[in-house]
């Protein structure tokens, strides 16, 4: 899936809640898959399409390989300041940041009263995933990308209830298909 025009994209914890006495006595710094906390990295075209991916680790070179297959070069790209983003420049895309640690969440540029630099499109998203993925607690690091890949799907359908039915029939018919032509 190839993403274009104006994208939002961030990277996410997976966060269990820990006991009140435990909360102060984590770890600092980022998730990882060994920490048991893996980064979930998501993409998101405003009024569009999200890709949601679950990595092994947040550094530059594990996210450059998935913006170059998602996000058409040359596209606007809005981040927060976040050290891994700063080269989107130089692979081509427009890159405009806001910067929540001094309290900045959307930017009005162009003075037009619309605030169009911020993420929240993506925080949106990560909200519903949240939501979504609550009732499952406890859900396996194995079994998470595949949480992840139907989120996705459901989000990108753009249907809700008895209408997703035909859509995912549809895609369950389509894989049917590819699985019996390899054999």
């Amino acid at each position: 899936m190839l993403l274009q025009g104006i994208k939002a994209i961030q990277k996410r914890l997976k966060k269990g809640r820990k006991a009140r006495r435990n909360r102060l006595k984590g770890a600092r710094g980022r998730g990882t898959l060994e920490k048991e906390k893996p980064p979930i990295f998501g993409m998101i075209q405003r009024g569009g399409d999200v890709v949601v991916q679950m990595l092994p680790d947040v550094k530059q070179k594990t996210i450059k390989p998935y913006i170059q297959s998602c996000i058409e070069s040359g596209s606007t790209v809005y981040t927060d300041e976040y050290v891994i983003y700063a080269n989107l420049t130089q692979l081509g895309y427009v890159h405009k940041t806001v910067n929540h640690g001094a309290g900045e969440y959307a930017r009005d540029e162009d003075g037009d009263g619309f605030h169009e630099v911020h993420v929240n499109t993506q925080e949106g998203c990560w909200s519903l995933l949240r939501s979504w993925l609550r009732p499952h607690r406890g859900i396996s690091q194995e079994k998470l990308p595949k949480y992840l890949a139907f989120f996705e799907f459901v989000h990108n359908a753009k249907k809700r209830g008895k209408a997703l039915i035909c859509p995912l029939l549809v895609l369950l018919f389509i894989l049917m298909l590819s699985f019996t032509i390899c054999w």
